[in-house]
């Protein structure tokens, strides 16, 4: 398995880390052995990297927000374990180009599909990043859930962490031929479906829902 270094000392440490990043997984083989990959999931907290780097075997590279990059010290650390910045809101081309090239280099991209951290746990709007970079690079994209045992769904202190991964879709499952607007629109709606779907089945066996 190749990793960046950094990536690799946190996976050599990973017993270590899931003292303090504690998860129970399903469906983790789920991710294929080798080949591009595009991992959706929802976005709860800024540790979500984290429990899905430790969830997966293979390195997840993410598309993090400019503004984490300002901090000098942040910037080296995440630049390290694999993220690049993208400027939301703006077409960046530029982030656009470096998750292509991951994909068609055979890498895993991670995107957190609602574009922004819920707040209250619900799953918000998805954006339409992920289904464009899978009609363009024909990366199948693989839905991923993550639910706190809390009643609010957010993940707070001393609380586990449920990952559930579904199966993974490729671009003309999701309707994807043409790259129109609403192909677009259709196929992260369907995605975003998906996803629910897990957090409704996860609340429900923690006794949440």
């Amino acid at each position: 398995m190749k990793y960046t270094p950094l990536y690799a000392l946190g996976k050599a440490v990973s017993p270590l880390l899931r003292l303090f990043f504690r998860f129970q997984g399903d469906g983790a083989a789920r991710l294929p052995e080798g080949g591009p990959v595009i991992v959706c999931s929802n976005h709860t907290s800024m540790k979500d990297p984290v429990y899905l780097g430790l969830f997966f075997r293979r390195q997840v590279f993410y598309m993090a927000k400019a503004e984490l990059f300002q901090n000098r010290l942040v910037s080296a650390v995440i630049t390290a374990l694999g993220a690049f910045p993208v400027h939301r809101g703006q077409g960046d081309s530029g982030a656009i180009h470096t998750a292509e090239d991951l994909l068609r280099d055979g890498e895993v991209l991670g995107i957190f599909l609602e574009g922004t951290r819920s707040k209250d746990g619900k799953l918000g709007k998805p954006k339409s990043g992920a289904v464009m970079l899978a009609h363009a690079t024909g990366a199948p994209v693989l839905p991923v859930c993550i639910t706190a045992d809390t009643p609010d769904g957010v993940p707070k202190l001393f609380h586990k962490i449920r990952i559930s991964c579904g199966e993974p879709v490729l671009p003309q499952e999701l309707g994807l031929a043409e790259g129109t607007p609403s192909e677009f629109r259709r196929a992260s709606r369907a995605v975003m479906d998906r996803i629910q779907a897990m957090r409704d089945r996860d609340l429900a066996s923690l006794g949440l829902q």
